[in-house]
């Protein structure tokens, strides 16, 4: 039998513990709000912010003359012509306080001479990304906010809680309905604001650099809700993400820095180096952009010239030993302990699912079109445009997540308490709770059935790697989306029966409930984008066109996509 549900009420509730969420209840609570923040996984330790090993970009100037407008460029250019500026300038005009700030809180921003000090990161035009060190910037910001949100009586947070849907109330969203993957038990939380702060989707492929609830769970409950998405064919591939061998407790995206300082030369299966059979010959220098690079080694494997476990090899061994210690410092010595030893070995590497530009439409409040819905960080699209600049992730977390905070908490102290809770619970919620309550399958025995849903994940992931990746085709995506659809009638509309706590099977139903419609409208815009835009790639139509200059906008009636924004010939095709 489920258990009885947990009724909670608060000013503001943050779904989501990453950077963005909690800076979001920081400043939610600095604003007067009592604040509720409930994650799936543990607070502050899920996400994507504390796996981040790299860099912040923020233009602080401290050692090199530079300011949010030199940022910006940078951001706009990257963005292919598609940024919300906007969303952009904030980014870039409030980065400096959130960093300065982190940095009052004891972050440990690595210094010279006493002042903050930077690197230069791809597509930047000085030295502009801070960091811890190249190990632990990520652990760090996130150890940093839990400090803060520990100390402050105002946070309530609670992990393990699946968040099923939003439920709206007199035209406003009023909340959420979820469970306790512990004990089962659903939850309902009525808020006066509400922030979604869930992080991106890139779970939804084979390979990626983030942990295990990115999988579009903001997304998913937005447009259910009836909020708007945009961009959501932009998902970016970084292309040296780590293959082999094993490693343990290290960001798999970690080669790129030292590959930039050293020229870390990419070769084979054959031990050859091949950029220069796709446009490029980088002749031992990092200057492959991140598209071309991931092209080549794509097509290296698809000829059957990749390296043994599917990708290339990236080689350091042209380095002295002490160039490797001075540029990787402590790494050295955390790959050592993987057993692996650059002076003597190369690494395997390939594209990696590793951020996405789409998301919930959000204003420069990080107001969305539903009132009393908020966003914040990666679940929040157009910022980025077609693609992100490097270094601006944990920047937008930051950034995103404070004015999310203040803006719920100024909304939550105009809205009057419309509803009693109980009332709210029984009526709003009752669809979101029946879901949670009840399940309908047991064979004739009483025993449990149903699908395979660890199964079905592992099929969703290979479909949106094998079609929807950096290189993409109308064949392919029209494949993806019937293969998409056939998952969803697989799934069916209600969970398995209950089984008492911890039950990963009903997780992963609710997993895949979200995972497929949020892949659904990441493939069905990708087919309808007839060009090739920064991360959003077509092989069959490989032009940057001047009339796609323009957002696709997502929304959900009833069970169709609605995607508007398209130029009138692609709509015609």
């Amino acid at each position: 039998m489920t258990p009885e549900p947990v009724a909670i009420d608060t000013d503001v509730l943050v779904i989501g513990s990453g950077a963005a969420g909690m800076y979001a209840a920081i400043e939610a609570a600095r604003g007067g709000a009592r604040v509720f923040m409930v994650d799936r996984s543990l607070i502050g330790r899920g996400g994507a912010t504390v796996m981040a090993q790299m860099t912040v970009a923020a233009a602080l100037g401290e050692e090199v003359p530079d300011a949010p407008a030199h940022h910006y460029d940078d951001t706009i250019a990257a963005g292919r012509g598609l940024c919300e500026e906007k969303l952009a300038r904030l980014l870039c005009e409030d980065a400096p306080a959130a960093i300065r700030e982190l940095d009052a809180w004891g972050v440990g921003w690595a210094r010279k001479a006493n002042h903050i000090t930077a690197t230069t990161a791809p597509g930047h035009d000085r030295a502009r990304c801070v960091y811890v060190d190249f190990i632990n910037t990520g652990p760090a910001v996130s150890k940093t906010l839990r400090t803060v949100i520990a100390r402050n009586k105002d946070i309530h947070k609670a992990g393990d809680i699946c968040i099923v849907d939003l439920v709206a109330c007199g035209g406003e969203i009023a909340g959420a309905v979820g469970w306790h993957v512990g004990s089962g038990a659903p939850v309902t939380i009525a808020a006066k604001a509400t922030v979604l702060a869930t992080g991106g989707l890139t779970r939804l492929y084979r390979r990626n650099s983030a942990s295990l609830n990115m999988g579009g769970d903001g997304y998913a409950l937005a447009l259910r809700a009836g909020a708007t998405l945009i961009d959501m064919e932009f998902v970016q591939f970084f292309p040296i993400g780590h293959l082999a061998p094993r490693l343990v407790g290290m960001d798999p995206i970690m080669w790129d820095p030292f590959r930039y300082k050293l020229g870390g030369r990419l070769l084979n299966g054959r031990m050859e180096e091949f950029t220069s059979r796709y446009g490029s010959d980088e002749d031992g220098r990092y200057v492959l952009p991140r598209d071309l690079a991931t092209y080549a080694i794509i097509k290296e494997v698809e000829a059957g010239r990749g390296s043994p476990h599917g990708g290339a090899y990236l080689s350091f061994e042209h380095c002295a030993a002490a160039d490797l210690r001075t540029a990787f410092g402590p790494v050295i010595d955390r790959l050592a302990a993987n057993a692996i030893d650059l002076t003597r070995m190369p690494v395997e590497v390939a594209p990696i699912a590793h951020y996405h530009m789409g998301g919930v439409v959000a204003d420069a409040q990080m107001q969305t079109e539903l009132p009393g819905l908020f966003a914040a960080g990666e679940v929040v699209g157009g910022a980025n445009g077609a693609n992100r600049l490097s270094g601006n992730a944990i920047t937008e977390a930051l950034v995103f997540g404070r004015r999310a905070g203040a803006s719920a908490a100024a909304h939550a102290k105009k809205v009057a308490k419309k509803i009693a809770r109980r009332e709210l619970a029984a009526g709003d919620m009752r669809a979101a709770l029946d879901l949670v309550r009840n399940g309908h399958l047991r064979n004739e025995h009483g025993a449990r059935s149903g699908p395979n849903t660890a199964a079905m994940i592992a099929r969703l992931q290979a479909i949106m790697a094998d079609d929807v990746g950096p290189f993409r085709t109308g064949t392919k995506l029209e494949r993806a989306l019937g293969g998409i659809a056939a998952l969803a009638a697989e799934l069916g509309e209600r969970p398995a029966a209950a089984n008492g706590g911890f039950d990963l099977q009903r997780l992963e139903w609710f997993d895949l409930r979200n995972m497929l419609s949020v892949a659904r409208t990441v493939a069905q815009s990708a087919l309808q984008r007839t060009e090739s835009r920064g991360a959003h790639q077509r092989e069959d139509f490989p032009q940057m066109l001047p009339q796609w200059q323009t957002h696709q906008r997502v929304r959900l009636v009833g069970n169709a996509l609605q995607i508007t924004g398209a130029p009138a010939a692609a709509l015609a095709s």
